[in-house]
C-alpha cells in the first residue's frame, strides 16, 4: 500500500519522502533507517522507534513537509511534535494498538481505517475519518495461467493466520495445498511453525517459501482457490483482493473485512469451520474466474485507493 502511495505522489508531481529500512526501493526519496536483524524483541523495537523519530525529525528540519502519513502499529511512539498535520492509517485491529493511541492529543492528527468492518470497531472521536479501502494493482495481476488443482495460502506464518486449519481442510478434501510466505523471527511465530505447521506438511501439503510479485501472481492464477483461515478480525485482506484479480475464488472464515471482500457463492465461500472449508475447497472449482476478475476491477483497484488518499492529503494539508 505504501509503495502505491509513494508512486502515485511522484506521478502527480509531488515530492515523496519515504522513511523505511536500508535497501528499500521507492519512487520518491528514501530516508533510510537501519535494517533490524535477528530476533524482534522489545529492545530492537525501541531501537527502531528511535531511528524513526530521528529520521522524521531530520526530514521536517531539511524539507518543507505538508503532511506526515504514518502506517505502523506503534505510530504513536514516533509522532512528530505538534505542527505539521499527521495522518495515521490503522492497518490492524484497533485493540492491538497502545492505549491512548487511537485518541491522539496532538493537534492536527487524524486516523483512518482500511475497511468498514474495522471502522465500526474503532473508538469514535473527532480524529477518526471515513475509511479508505485498500486496493491492489488489478491490471498487473491480469496475466493468465492454466488452473491447477491445488489450494493456496499466502501470508505471514503466525498463529492468528490459522494456516494449520487450512492444511487440515485440504487433507480432508483430498486436495493438495501450497503454503507460501515467511516465518518472521518472533518467538511466537517460530513456535507456531514448529508445533502447528511443520508436522502437517507432506507430499501434497507443501511449504514453498516466500513469493515475490511475479511468483505470487503465478501461484494465485494457477490455484483452484485461495484459503484464508484467519482467526482474528481481518481489517482488510490484500491477498484475497489479489486472488480475485487473478481470477481465483477465495474460501475464508467471515473474520472482519473478509465478509466484505468475499461475495458468498459468487467470488468464493464464507465458511464457519474446517469441515465447511473442505467442502468449499472442492466447490470452488465451480466459481467463474471472470466474475472474480470483474469484482476486483470494480471494487479493489489500487488506482481508486490512491486517488482517494491524494484527495485526503490535499484536504488535510
Amino acid at each position: 500500500m505504501l509503495a502505491h502511495l509513494d508512486a502515485a505522489l511522484v506521478r502527480a508531481g509531488h515530492r515523496s519522502l519515504v522513511v523505511a529500512c536500508a535497501g528499500s526501493r521507492v519512487e520518491g526519496e528514501l530516508l533510510e533507517v537501519p535494517r533490524i536483524e535477528g530476533v524482534l524483541d522489545d529492545k530492537t523495537r525501541a531501537r527502531a522507534q528511535e531511528s524513526h523519530r530521528q529520521a522524521i525529525a531530520a526530514a521536517l528540519t531539511t524539507h518543507r513537509v505538508d503532511l506526515v502519513h504514518l502506517h505502523g502499529i506503534d505510530f504513536d511512539a514516533y509522532l512528530p511534535p505538534p505542527g505539521v498535520p499527521a495522518l495515521a492509517t490503522l492497518h490492524l485491529p484497533p485493540s492491538w494498538y497502545a492505549e491512548g493511541a487511537l485518541r491522539p492529543g496532538r493537534p492536527l492528527t487524524w486516523l483512518n481505517c482500511v475497511s468498514a468492518a474495522q471502522h465500526r470497531t474503532c473508538p469514535p472521536g473527532p480524529a477518526l475519518l471515513e475509511p479508505i479501502g485498500n486496493g491492489v494493482p488489478v491490471e498487473a495481476l491480469a496475466a493468465r495461467h492454466a488452473k491447477r488443482g491445488y489450494a493456496l495460502c499466502i501470508g505471514r506464518i503466525c498463529p492468528e493466520k490459522g494456516y494449520h486449519l487450512a492444511l487440515d481442510a485440504a487433507r480432508r478434501a483430498g486436495r493438495p495445498l501450497l503454503l507460501a510466505g515467511r516465518v518472521y523471527p518472533y518467538a511466537e511465530h517460530e513456535a507456531y511453525w514448529a508445533a502447528r505447521i511443520e508436522p502437517r506438511l507432506d507430499r501434497l501439503r507443501r511449504f514453498v517459501g516466500p513469493a515475490g510479485f511475479a511468483r505470487k501472481r503465478r501461484l494465485l492464477s494457477g490455484a483452484r482457490c485461495l484459503v484464508v483461515p484467519s482467526l482474528v478480525p481481518e481489517t482488510s485482506s490484500l491477498v484475497a483482493m489479489e486472488a480475485l484479480a487473478c481470477g481465483t475464488p477465495v474460501v475464508a472464515f467471515p473474520a472482519g473485512a473478509l465478509a466484505e471482500i468475499v461475495e458468498h457463492g459468487r467470488t468464493g465461500f464464507l465458511v464457519e469451520d474446517e469441515a465447511a472449508m473442505a467442502e468449499a475447497i472442492e466447490a470452488s472449482g465451480g466459481i467463474d474466474p471472470e466474475t472474480c476478475r470483474a469484482a476486483a476491477r470494480e471494487r479493489f483497484s489500487a488506482g481508486a485507493m490512491t486517488r482517494r488518499y491524494l484527495d485526503l492529503y490535499g484536504r488535510l494539508a
